[in-house]
């Protein structure tokens, strides 16, 4: 199974993240859209992001802006999402051989990707979602997104996979059960994430296991809440849910958010696990 480090707030250049996976004897890292300097525009300068990985034998995967609402009711918003999303396939296409030369070619090149809630309207009794609301022009929205990364994406191996984050709504599910009719798409198991809100998307997850594909590891606790912690440091049964993703042929991002914590959970990996 391989382990993967994400981009870290405190290294400002890829070079500082390379040189500190190759360190920890991780094989490649997952590059934060939320950040400025992996924005598309900085990812299409594919000929620095390879000559980098080959010096440090690594190769990425992505992680899409948490921002991206393709589903936006202001058509100019979503048009932005959208071509953020084209160009950033085009992108993944040109660095998947680094894939195939320092990982595994049997599992996909991922990008990962947030739903968005969109907003709501508090009314004295309740809350409205918008996308609850306006669930048809919402859905239709999921089908161009779905036609256009298939024809994006064609016959390249790279997926499009959806994170659970602070529970799915119900006219989420039924949108990414929608998208993952298509191969082109799968789902990531945040597994902190569904601890810190007492595993509310687990059922939905198990429901399609067949599509788990790609999976975020770090500890946490259910009371108080907290994710993103160093391996071994909460409640989690992380052996059950690493034989889980070694079921799957899954990647496995350590998505703690410090270095100390990335090397904390590796010495954990060390000591607790045989892949």
């Amino acid at each position: 199974m391989q382990f993967v480090m994400p981009t870290l707030i405190e290294n400002r250049t890829l070079e500082e993240n390379a040189t500190l996976c190759e360190a920890l004897g991780l094989c490649f890292i997952e590059l934060n859209m939320n950040f400025p300097e992996y924005q598309v525009d900085r990812l299409e300068r594919t000929e620095e992001l390879t000559r980098i990985a080959e010096r440090h034998r690594l190769y990425y995967t992505i992680h899409l802006d948490e921002n991206l609402n393709i589903a936006d009711f202001n058509p100019l918003v979503t048009q932005a999402y959208l071509e953020t999303v084209r160009r950033t396939i085009l992108a993944a296409k040109v660095l998947l051989p680094l894939r195939d030369r320092y990982g595994d070619p049997t599992q996909p090149l991922t990008l990962n990707m947030h739903m968005h809630h969109g907003i709501y309207i508090t009314l004295p009794d309740r809350k409205v979602q918008m996308y609850e609301r306006d669930y048809e022009t919402y859905m239709h929205s999921f089908a161009v997104f779905r036609t256009l990364c298939e024809e994006w994406i064609g016959s390249s191996d790279i997926r499009i996979v959806v994170e659970n984050t602070d529970g799915f709504r119900a006219y989420e599910q039924k949108a990414i059960a929608y998208l993952l009719q298509s191969p082109k798409f799968g789902l990531t198991w945040d597994i902190g994430h569904s601890k810190a809100i007492h595993e509310e998307d687990v059922p939905f997850l198990m429901a399609y296991r067949e599509r788990l594909i790609h999976f975020h590891i770090h500890d946490g606790t259910e009371t108080p809440p907290r994710n993103h912690l160093p391996l071994g440091n909460g409640e989690i049964d992380l052996r059950a849910r690493l034989q889980l993703a070694e079921e799957r042929n899954a990647r496995c991002v350590l998505e703690t958010k410090t270095i100390a914590a990335l090397k904390q959970s590796v010495q954990w990996l060390y000591g607790n696990w045989e892949a």
